[in-house]
């Protein structure tokens, strides 16, 4: 992990309304980056009253004001310590106290956490999904997720699974917790406001936002509609990525990684309810205060945002494409060197410059299966079909690459063509090496584009083998 650092940073934030935030319904949300803490990995620690925070040790006898001191660890106790993954938190009243868990009714009916041939298939065919419409109804975060694909299994802590969601409503007297696995979520339409047991995070399009296993969260959705993308992982958190002779920057700072402030409530809460994932199926259980009572906390495991606009990319400058894996922004590794569970790659704007070289990606077939989606702007392999809030998957071995006119059309400027610029595009890729399967519903989907394949169907023999031909003189 890069940058982790062992002096803790320390901030005090305070529960009420604050200069900097804004509020709406007695929910205050941060406004800029100054309302957060900065860092990847680091030991935060912050406080919504000064003095709340214990000294000298993590559980005394008793706590400032009254408080109960709860570990929460994302990873086993004896992780080697440049892996382990833990936080304190002072709250009102520990989260134990609430009623037993009972099968949520009704249930989402579309989240899978243990993929086999009961509840999805597998097919080389590329798949893509135009957009999905929003609910008529009123439909809140959990209710709007749905799984899309995925591999592995959440009991056996080693897997996957791709989803999506569209809703409209933000969630009232209640709270989720995934106690499969991280959530990294990318929305694509519609501003977030996520609050956490660690504090508050305003998540916009063109942003990212992971959510460790077992936090409890709320999402609002102040622009009303909201739809995007979701990867959740099994049994291991996300990381940077190594940058090798790359050197020591680029790609994501760790400092450009945002993370809450202490922030609580304290009112009386009848009947809020805990909505809890797990294997796949959610579970309710009742309390009579919110989640969201913690007035500090000390730790490196916390929720945390990142803005894609801040990435650096590098790029070829000569000649040839990169491969994409020089657009990680983060990683889930495995057990195996180099071999991700999750590479997160984004394709932001940047400048193309490489001479004689055909610039858009190139054709491929990968023993890594490709999810992509579109958060704004177009694509540069694909001209048409490939729409913001759609999606597409290339699975292990199937090929894939620019349609007929991108082709056409890049080979028609020969090596007149200059430096060029892409603009206003952010798409991006989860790039497994688990081969995934796909959910039911969403291959019998109304979005599925069943004509994805005829974008490559015009392809064209351009081959000549005459005493001219080759005119690039190999």
């Amino acid at each position: 992990m890069e940058n982790a650092q062992s002096v803790p940073e320390k901030t005090s934030s305070n529960h009420h309304n604050r200069q900097g935030v804004n509020k709406t319904d007695g929910r205050d949300f941060p406004s800029d980056d100054h309302d957060y803490q900065s860092g990847f990995a680091n030991s935060f620690e912050s406080e919504a009253i000064p003095g709340a925070l214990p000294h000298g040790q993590n559980s005394p006898l008793v706590c400032p004001y009254g408080l109960y001191a709860e570990q929460f660890s994302g990873t086993s106790f004896t992780s080697p310590r440049k892996l382990n993954q833990r936080s304190w938190l002072y709250r009102i009243k520990p989260s134990v106290t609430h009623e037993p868990f009972k099968p949520r009714i009704p249930s989402n009916g579309k989240l899978v956490s243990e993929f086999d041939k009961t509840n999805s298939c597998a097919t080389p065919t590329q798949l893509r999904w135009k957009p999905v419409d929003i609910p008529d109804s009123p439909t809140d975060f959990v209710d709007g997720l749905y799984t899309v694909c995925g591999a592995g299994s959440s009991f056996l802590r080693h897997g996957y699974a791709i989803h999506m969601y569209a809703a409209n409503k933000s969630m009232e007297n209640c709270a989720f917790c995934n106690a499969d696995g991280d959530f990294l979520i990318v929305p694509q339409q519609g501003r977030l406001w996520i609050t956490t047991e660690c504090g508050k995070l305003q998540v916009s399009p063109g942003e990212i936002v992971v959510l460790p296993q077992g936090f409890r969260f709320a999402v609002d959705f102040p622009d009303g509609p909201s739809r995007g993308y979701v990867a959740e992982i099994y049994g291991t958190h996300f990381q940077l990525p190594d940058l090798g002779p790359i050197g020591a920057n680029g790609l994501a700072a760790s400092r450009d990684f945002l993370v809450p402030k202490a922030w609580f409530e304290e009112c009386s809460r009848p009947g809020y309810t805990i909505i809890q994932k797990f294997g796949g199926e959610l579970f309710t259980a009742k309390q009579d205060f919110s989640p969201f009572n913690v007035v500090a906390w000390h730790g490196n495991y916390v929720p945390y945002k990142y803005d894609l606009k801040k990435f650096c990319p590098y790029n070829t400058v000569l000649i040839d494409h990169s491969d994409p894996s020089i657009n990680t922004v983060l990683t889930a590794p495995t057990d195996k060197p180099g071999v991700a569970l999750i590479d997160f790659v984004v394709f932001p704007p940047r400048w193309l410059v490489a001479e004689h070289t055909f610039r858009p990606p190139y054709y491929h077939r990968n023993c890594m299966s490709e999810f992509m989606g579109l958060i704004y702007g177009g694509y540069e392999a694909k001209a048409d079909g490939f729409l913001p809030g759609g999606a597409s998957l290339h699975s292990c071995m199937t090929p894939h690459g620019p349609d007929t006119k991108t082709y056409e059309a890049t080979i028609a400027q020969g090596n007149d063509a200059g430096p060029y610029k892409i603009t206003n595009t952010m798409a991006f890729m989860f790039e497994s090496a688990l081969i995934p399967r796909i959910c039911k519903w969403a291959v019998e989907s109304p979005s599925v584009d069943h004509d994805y394949y005829q974008c490559w169907i015009g392809l064209k023999s351009h081959f000549s083998h005459g005493a001219d031909a080759n005119s690039n003189g190999v």
